[in-house]
């Protein structure tokens, strides 16, 4: 068996993603009968954001390269990056990153397709929405609202540097979500932002299956925790 890894999660974008990365984490690993080693840096949101809509992709991946450097040093075997919208200089990250590097996207496809899906919807950040998750996805479909793409990633960078969602973002994304199902045919609506958990979490059912691309990760991650996954 792999012997159990320290992990590492780059936070902070945003803190309230962070916190229930955090949370799901712990109760995972708990699940599985582990103990977790784990290490978190954070990050700046605002500083995140200016990089993902300039596409400065080496500015920020020599941000993450930093904080990555840290990790290293407190003793972590692995890092993840806590945000999908983060990953958008996954590739230029992880050819310098002294840890192996978790990515949160590799997972979905083979989730999707585990559970039959043959078209999702996306909810997420601009660039999550309009690259259909980077283009990662081969087996499953992704579709969004190309039209809102940027009214939606707009209230998603709102709710996420405030760390709450009001009850008129909560409306605007489970409208959202409801027409990507009724419009653009999706089977599920995948929470492509790791703080949409603000707007889904705890409230009434929308009416159609919602999949947070969170616990997808925090599954995996879980794992590697353990010692039950291999890098």
């Amino acid at each position: 068996m792999p012997a159990p890894l320290h992990i590492g999660l780059i936070g902070g974008i945003g803190v309230a993603a962070t916190v229930v990365y955090y949370q799901r984490l712990t109760a995972a690993v708990e699940r599985l009968g582990g103990r977790l080693e784990l290490t978190i840096v954070h990050a700046d949101v605002h500083e995140l954001i200016r990089n993902n809509l300039a596409d400065n992709r080496e500015e920020q991946a020599e941000i993450y390269l930093g904080l990555l450097d840290r990790l290293k040093a407190a003793g972590c075997d692995c890092a993840a990056i806590t945000s999908l919208g983060g990953h958008f200089c996954y590739d230029e990250t992880a050819a310098r990153s002294p840890l192996p590097l978790v990515s949160a996207v590799t997972p979905l496809d083979d989730y999707f397709a585990a559970e039959g899906l043959k078209r999702v919807g996306l909810l997420g950040t601009r660039v999550v929405m309009r690259t259909r998750l980077y283009g990662q996805l081969a087996k499953t479909e992704a579709v969004a609202l190309d039209e809102r793409t940027e009214e939606l990633g707009q209230s998603y960078q709102d709710m996420a540097v405030a760390g709450h969602c009001t009850p008129r973002l909560r409306a605007l994304f489970y409208d959202a979500g409801r027409a990507l199902v009724e419009d653009r045919g999706a089977e599920a609506v995948v929470l492509a932002g790791t703080d949409l958990n603000l707007a889904f979490d705890g409230a009434s059912d929308p009416g159609y299956r919602v999949i947070d691309a969170l616990d997808v990760h925090v599954d995996l991650l879980a794992r590697l925790a353990t010692g039950q996954a291999a890098l």
